[in-house]
């Protein structure tokens, strides 16, 4: 049996991040990857230089391509730019009842450029949320959704609990902007039961890129493979922690990660 992902999201040109970083990650954890885009940008590691969006209806037409043929085992969602593509979008998973999806709420580029549209942040809380199985904000992202600032611990705490109210099921609140920790960067998976925090050492290093778009991937991929939500974080963090310290360098801005590093340790 091959297990099956679809990334919904947009393009990034300069491939680090994106459908690209999807399903580079896919492909290392040897899940056959499947795309839907939602935007094309002109990007590099210096920023999103401009962004095209698909319509709704082209969107539509690239997901049930996969949903009248080939199916998927899990789905992973990142930049859907508008409320209409979130909408489209959310209508087409309820009607293929596609399981295991994976809600990485791109808002903003490394560069400060925004992916979201002010009016789709409404759409993406009360229609993609409360279909998702994994929900993975960084800090500023959770803010914007909860609509709390978060400084502690027990802010991601509040926060999670909050997302979590509205319908996900699991929620991770990535610690990468994490003010308060210097040495480290930690991760913290809320079920509606218990917490749970994964740390590892920070690296102080430009080259981070795609990070959240690789992370939300990893759990993507092995939830189609039928891990456990906790095993799947615990998956993510050592694969994103490998593509972190094992650096390539590309480009003169934020530089991608490694994708193949995690692999390669695996192999050692």
């Amino acid at each position: 049996m091959i297990e099956k992902a679809i990334t919904i999201a947009g393009s990034d040109s300069g491939g680090g991040a994106g459908i690209q970083a999807d399903l580079k990650t896919f492909q290392e954890l040897e899940v056959f990857g499947m795309s839907a885009l939602t935007a094309v940008t002109a990007q590099n590691t210096l920023g999103v230089h401009a962004v095209y969006p698909m319509t709704a209806e082209a969107v539509i037409q690239q997901i049930q391509a996969i949903g009248e043929d080939i199916g998927t085992d899990a789905v992973k969602t990142g930049m859907l730019f508008s409320a209409d593509i979130i909408d489209a979008v959310s209508e087409q998973l309820k009607k293929y009842q596609w399981k295991n999806i994976v809600v990485d709420p791109v808002m903003i580029a490394k560069g400060g450029a925004s992916l979201l549209q002010q009016e789709a942040i409404s759409a993406l809380k009360n229609h993609l949320l409360p279909l998702a199985e994994v929900v993975t904000p960084n800090i500023p992202e959770a803010e914007v959704l909860t609509g709390m600032e978060i400084r502690t611990t027990e802010g991601k705490m509040e926060a999670a609990k909050r997302l979590y109210e509205i319908g996900v099921k699991n929620v991770v609140i990535k610690g990468g902007h994490d003010k308060d920790e210097f040495e480290s960067s930690s991760d913290l998976l809320f079920d509606g039961k218990e917490f749970f925090t994964f740390s590892s050492k920070r690296v102080d290093t430009k080259n981070t890129h795609g990070t959240g778009c690789t992370f939300s991937a990893v759990i993507t991929a092995e939830l189609a493979k039928g891990s456990t939500v906790h095993n799947a974080v615990v998956i993510a963090k050592k694969f994103i922690q490998a593509a972190i310290e094992d650096q390539i360098e590309i480009g003169h801005g934020h530089g991608p990660t490694n994708h193949w590093a995690y692999g390669k340790r695996k192999n050692i």
